[in-house]
């Protein structure tokens, strides 16, 4: 919310029409030659935002939803089984129309609650990037742009932490939410990255994902990681360039660190990766 000084009536016309132009809304009362005003966003306004946070794999999964429209068409990125029951409940309490559930990579240390999701909500489409080697209802590319409503996720490929990996970021234009968001999953954590010593991993990868399209974004975007495991709930780019211990340090450093992290084999991978590769679904129903 922006709050202005007191203005003269004719030069709040003339403000007006610009501010109509960039998608700023406000009234002008009928009585008095100066007043204060107060804008707003439209598309501020249009956009539902929750962050959802799952406690044994410290995984955060977000729901996004356009609530201008009529449908009001919403979607979760990267939803853990364990939690379905919940997220689904809040869903229905908001009146919102889920039509995605969708994973920024093949997670190693949950069951995506993906498959699960499709058995319980009729006609939601499940969304993972080509490159991941999984199946999904819809296989997306760099460059494809996610719809819900009149908003829009804009896919990039983050590779590093494994082959398939994506950042959605928040569409860039006037009706787009501002300032933007990037869900960057494993790729970039906050003041960390994810480990790149299996499923296709890559230092190099890592490093040069994050800064030809992440650290690209404005510096005001914000950042909201798949994991934490300190407490933060979010970052921004500006912040990650600046305060980073791993990706403010050049690659060659940056692939040292990574190197000798010995970290160890994540008790759920034997799991997860499996099931996540079929939409998170290890053994369908059949039915008698």
């Amino acid at each position: 919310m922006l709050q202005l000084r007191f203005i003269n009536r004719q030069s709040l016309l003339v403000l007006d029409n610009l501010c109509t132009k960039k998608g700023v809304h406000f009234t002008i009362p009928r009585n008095g030659s100066q007043m204060p005003i107060t804008t707003t966003s439209s598309s501020t306004k249009k956009l539902l935002f929750r962050q959802l946070f799952e406690k044994d794999s410290s995984t955060y999964t977000y729901l996004l939803a356009d609530v201008s429209h009529p449908q009001k068409p919403a979607l979760l990125i990267d939803p853990v089984d364990k939690t379905v029951d919940r997220d689904l409940s809040l869903i229905k309490e908001l009146g919102l129309k889920l039509i995605y559930a969708m994973n920024t990579h093949v997670h190693a240390d949950h069951v995506t609650g993906t498959g699960l999701i499709k058995s319980k909500v009729s006609g939601v489409k499940s969304i993972i990037s080509k490159a991941s080697g999984s199946k999904a209802d819809l296989l997306i590319e760099p460059g494809d742009k996610v719809s819900f409503g009149d908003l829009f996720l804009e896919v990039r490929a983050t590779p590093g932490h494994t082959l398939g990996c994506v950042t959605y970021v928040t569409g860039d234009g006037p009706d787009q939410p501002q300032p933007r968001m990037a869900f960057t999953g494993d790729t970039l954590l906050i003041r960390g990255c994810g480990r790149t010593d299996f499923q296709g991993g890559s230092s190099q990868q890592l490093y040069n994902s994050v800064h030809s399209q992440i650290f690209t974004l404005p510096k005001d975007t914000f950042i909201y990681p798949a994991h934490d495991y300190r407490g933060f709930t979010v970052s921004t780019v500006g912040e990650e360039m600046l305060y980073n211990p791993r990706l403010t340090k050049d690659e060659e450093t940056f692939e040292g660190i990574m190197k000798n992290l010995n970290l160890s084999y994540p008790k759920m991978m034997d799991v997860a990766v499996p099931a996540n590769m079929v939409c998170g679904l290890q053994d369908p129903i059949s039915k008698a």
